[in-house]
């Protein structure tokens, strides 16, 4: 039996824009997906899953999910946590050859899924570690990182970044470009965030801002000028001003509006940090639901988000400065 954990993510900067080769910078965060992995005696697939959706759930089925379900949440939601079990598992049949080997998987989760905060890459990180190693194969950082893209791009129909994945096997804040990731250096960041309960859904959203960028050139502009907001908050990152860095949070978060991936429950939450001294905040993630990621060293943040409308959970979140923990 192997287990393994990967972090979640927030993003400073750049989302929606990454995906025209913009840069983005996300940060891992000390929320964490734990998979435990077994191998069966048969070639069959057995997956229990819990706590990946607001309220939690429990998914077990063996081989291919048949999209059948006794559980109260939105199928989506369900597809979507199995698929990225699958498309993890067949990368580990590719890397290692084993075709025929199965798993028992159990998943546990504290990052809630489609909520902008990177529970699918983190699921699908610490997944392909966890049977990787439970086959006798450790893989590299980087080779990890790489598979785990190609499950989320699978999944997404192409529309995934490698933002996520990367930055969840890493650690850490990373600097993204196209196919390039770094890991850039960071101070100590406050992170607060705000959940309002919700889910946005991301392949629309990302088609969203593709049809606005196709229709309107200034919606073109809007997604370069995100890009120069990331380079500009890459500096102030790297030279520790928070102050700074709040304040192109806020400018990202207003472009972001523009491209009409906010919502109101997302500005609602994010005006209660900046009226409560917040550096700055914004929505992070696809958007239409989900969280905001705010900067404060006080915690006048977070208590004013928790008496916000539509803000259902609010705590603080550590930089996570490793990635993928190899627990068992």
């Amino acid at each position: 039996m192997t287990v393994s954990s990967a972090p979640g993510k927030v993003y400073l900067f750049g989302e929606h824009a990454v995906v025209y080769g913009e840069p983005a910078v996300p940060c891992a965060i000390e929320r964490r997906a734990r998979v435990t992995v077994e191998q069966r005696s048969d070639d069959r697939l057995r997956v229990q899953a819990e706590d990946l959706s607001i309220d939690g759930f429990t998914v077990e089925y063996g081989g291919q999910h048949d999209g059948r379900h006794d559980v109260n949440v939105p199928e989506p939601l369900i597809s979507a946590a199995m698929g990225y079990v699958d498309g993890a598992i067949e990368q580990v049949h590719d890397v290692t050859g084993e075709d025929d080997v199965g798993f028992d998987v159990t998943i546990e989760s504290d990052i809630p899924l489609g909520a902008g905060l990177g529970s699918s890459a983190a699921v699908v990180v610490a997944a392909i570690d966890a049977a990787t190693r439970e086959l006798g194969l450790t893989l590299e950082t980087d080779e990890l990182a790489e598979r785990a893209y190609r499950t989320e791009h699978a999944v997404q129909e192409g529309q995934a970044s490698r933002a996520d994945t990367f930055c969840s096997a890493t650690g850490g804040a990373v600097r993204v470009e196209g196919d390039d990731c770094q890991p850039i250096e960071a101070p100590e960041l406050p992170f607060v965030i705000g959940f309002d309960g919700g889910a946005g859904e991301t392949g629309e959203l990302v088609a969203g801002v593709r049809a606005l960028r196709e229709e309107y050139s200034f919606a073109a502009d809007t997604v370069a000028a995100i890009g120069d907001v990331v380079r500009r908050g890459e500096t102030a990152l790297q030279a520790g001003n928070l102050e700074e860095v709040g304040r192109l949070m806020n400018f990202n978060h207003g472009l972001l509006s523009a491209l009409g991936v906010s919502a109101r429950d997302l500005e609602t939450m994010v005006w209660a940090a900046r009226d409560a001294g917040a550096y700055g905040a914004k929505l992070t993630g696809a958007g239409g639901g989900g969280c905001i990621v705010a900067l404060d060293p006080t915690p006048e943040t977070e208590t004013a988000l928790r008496f916000t409308p539509g803000c259902e959970d609010a705590f603080r979140a550590e930089l996570a400065e490793e990635g993928v923990k190899r627990l068992a």
